[in-house]
């Protein structure tokens, strides 16, 4: 069973320094039907203007995985790290007892667009931690690449939840496939370009929640971005 959550059905808000889509509910929208899927609980799109960002502000007991599609995103926290995540790159913090973060961009006239991801984790109380990595585009071709999983096989970052996202670049007219174990879920986040999903085509910024298959073929039409979630 493959239901769509189409870009346009999304939560909007749109404060001037940022314009952000919830595909679930999230500050002020809430939606009874989209709160979360899976361990999946965020899933926003957020373009930040020039200048704007995230002021200083607290979280706790979440996995936060950023992505950066263009633009830049400054980041610094309450454990000492200040970085700066370009296209391409990824940050994963685990707020467990408590952290204070807070993100920027740090450009005077290019805007920042970002994907922000938050998973429940598989226990409260963690210590807090952070990681950044970027995964070589060769990688990422035309092939389906762990980007992060419990035991951060193969390098990928390290997220507390029984969950592994996967991130590919496709060619227009090349394709993908992912076998779904028995009691295994998915989700599929269209980056850019567009695809189908076992037939059902799939444009920018659409998502869509598998359960009950058991494989995946993901065909891009045009070139196309695309991020894979494995959920328990």
């Amino acid at each position: 069973m493959i239901q769509v959550r189409k870009a346009a059905d999304r939560g909007h808000a749109n404060h001037g320094w940022l314009d952000t889509y919830h595909t679930f509910s999230f500050a002020s929208y809430q939606d009874r039907k989209h709160v979360h899927f899976r361990s999946l609980r965020v899933m926003n799109e957020d373009r930040v203007a020039p200048g704007g960002g995230f002021g200083t502000h607290p979280h706790n007991d979440m996995e936060i995985v950023t992505y950066v599609l263009e633009g830049a995103l400054e980041h610094k926290d309450s454990m000492g790290n200040g970085e700066v995540l370009r296209p391409g790159e990824f940050q994963r913090m685990s707020a467990g007892t408590g952290i204070t973060h807070s993100e920027f961009n740090p450009s005077s006239d290019e805007p920042v667009h970002l994907y922000q991801i938050w998973l429940f984790p598989d226990q409260k109380g963690l210590t807090p931690s952070y990681e950044q990595k970027r995964f070589p585009d060769e990688e990422l071709q035309n092939k389906l690449r762990v980007v992060a999983s419990p035991d951060a096989e193969q390098g990928a970052l390290a997220i507390h939840q029984d969950a592994k996202i996967f991130l590919s670049k496709l060619d227009a007219g090349s394709s993908v496939e992912y076998p779904i174990t028995e009691s295994r879920h998915a989700w599929l986040q269209v980056l850019r370009g567009n695809v189908t999903l076992n037939g059902q085509p799939l444009d920018t910024s659409d998502g869509a929640a598998v359960s009950d298959e058991t494989v995946l073929k993901i065909e891009a039409g045009d070139s196309a971005e695309i991020m894979l979630f494995d959920l328990a």
